[in-house]
């Protein structure tokens, strides 16, 4: 990541109760309007490394955290400091200890999750949420294992596997290039294995198709990183985010029949399983100035690192509508947000 405002550096912030996360810069506060991007699970702030030069090459200065359990930041052991209070609290204090009032979030996976809450808790803080892979899901009326375990009956669901402590990093951790080279290249519609019925996988990694060869968007060194990171750390601290889905309900009482407000965008791959899981349709009526929805042919979960051209012109888009850079700055808001000469987004 280089070249004329796209150089990257790592630097360390404090969070409000103390938990040091570790943050990849470009730009420089003041200089443009800032941008954080917000990684999922299982992931880092590496993921976001086609999108941060193109996003600081257009103008903007842009922040991207290995979130709280993750990577290089602080993995506190107590469960309770990874629910949502904590979580959007972090991304508050990237914006503190940049002197930054207001920024567009982009979040991936479970960091959609994160910047959609951060849109209703403290919108005065958000000028743009854009979530890719996860859209906006409204609160429910009862805790979400509640609601998941009388819909599912016998089937299998992550979000109920990684409840108890132990289990799935006992999966995940036996061998963790196996599990990245799984989670990477296997979370598309066509590979996933089993179905919701008698017989199927009860773990995570059996569920998933594994093509040994790497497609040309991952390469060696780029699975490496993933590996050296998470043998290092183990998967407990991603894991806790999902531990808190309960807790996030009970703390958060305000939100019921909130609607998201400020400006809004979503992004998939054509290929994501997740769009059976959280169907998109889930968020219509409930985001109050909707800028566009930008379905990618043939992307997978890992949309921004599959096909990031296409990404990084919807991004691009979306930016320039909500936010513009610096009018000398390269013309952000030019091209097609989903790279075929449409100036507008796909709407559904």
């Amino acid at each position: 990541m280089s070249g004329a405002g796209t150089a990257t550096r790592t630097r360390a912030v404090v969070s409000h109760d103390g938990v040091r996360l570790t943050v990849t810069e470009a730009g420089h506060a003041g200089d443009g309007p800032t941008v954080v991007l917000v990684h999922g699970f299982p992931d880092l702030s590496y993921t976001w490394r086609r999108q941060i030069p193109a996003i600081a090459g257009a103008g903007y200065h842009v922040l991207a955290p290995d979130g709280r359990g993750y990577g290089r930041s602080e993995r506190p052991a107590d469960v309770d400091v990874y629910d949502v209070v904590h979580l959007t609290a972090d991304l508050l204090a990237l914006l503190d200890d940049a002197g930054v009032d207001r920024a567009v979030f982009v979040g991936h996976d479970w960091g959609a999750l994160v910047t959609w809450a951060l849109a209703l808790m403290a919108p005065e803080r958000v000028a743009g949420a854009a979530g890719i892979g996860v859209p906006f899901l409204p609160r429910g009326t009862v805790e979400p294992t509640t609601m998941l375990r009388q819909f599912a009956g016998e089937q299998w669901f992550m979000l109920l596997w990684v409840q108890d402590p132990g289990v799935a990093e006992a999966d995940m951790e036996r061998d963790v290039e196996v599990t990245m080279r799984r989670m990477l290249t296997g979370l598309r519609l066509e590979a996933i294995i089993g179905s919701q019925g008698p017989g199927e996988p009860r773990n995570l990694l059996d569920r998933l198709a594994d093509d040994h060869v790497l497609p040309s968007w991952l390469t060696r060194a780029d699975l490496d990183h993933y590996v050296t990171e998470y043998e290092r750390t183990g998967f407990t601290g991603g894991l806790n985010w999902f531990r808190n889905f309960d807790r996030n309900w009970v703390l958060t009482p305000q939100l019921a029949g909130a609607r998201i407000t400020v400006p809004t965008m979503y992004i998939s791959g054509s290929l994501d399983p997740l769009l059976i899981a959280c169907p998109p349709a889930l968020m219509e009526g409930w985001l109050d100035d909707h800028r566009g929805t930008v379905m990618i042919d043939g992307g997978a979960h890992w949309v921004h690192q599959q096909l990031p051209d296409a990404v990084n012109d919807a991004l691009l888009w979306f930016l320039s509508d909500v936010m513009p850079a610096d009018p000398a700055s390269p013309d952000v808001g030019a091209g097609s947000p989903v790279g075929a000469g449409d100036p507008t987004p796909v709407r559904t």
